[in-house]
């Protein structure tokens, strides 16, 4: 059985997730949401809805500070992006997050 801490690790979240059906890897760039593995494909904050998060709070290194989102495309394209937060913030995903947020399209479950 694995322990509380290990359960919790970002990498077996991202694992989970992708046994979920969450597969496809996001990024944000000017202002538009890709899919890493076909960059074609952009998501506008309309397009996309957050269907969960994690938050990753690194005990010693500020680093570590990272939310994982599971988001869902309009077009069903299931995913991730994570962004740092704090001092090593991005600040183009947070933006972009944020923008997805005050649309109110995301299901307001945090997990800690």
């Amino acid at each position: 059985m694995q322990d509380k801490e290990e359960e919790r690790s970002l990498v077996n979240v991202e694992k989970k997730l992708k046994d979920d059906g969450f597969k496809a890897d996001f990024t944000v760039a000017e202002n538009m949401m890709h899919a890493m593995e076909n960059d074609k494909i952009t998501y506008a904050p309309e397009d996309v809805t957050i269907v969960d998060f994690y938050r990753f709070e690194g005990e010693s290194n500020p680093g570590d500070m990272t939310i994982l989102y599971a988001i869902e495309a309009k077009d069903g394209v299931k995913g991730t992006i994570s962004s740092a937060y704090g001092p090593y913030a991005d600040t183009d995903t947070d933006d972009f997050l944020k923008k997805v947020e005050d649309l109110g399209k995301n299901l307001m479950k945090s997990h800690k």
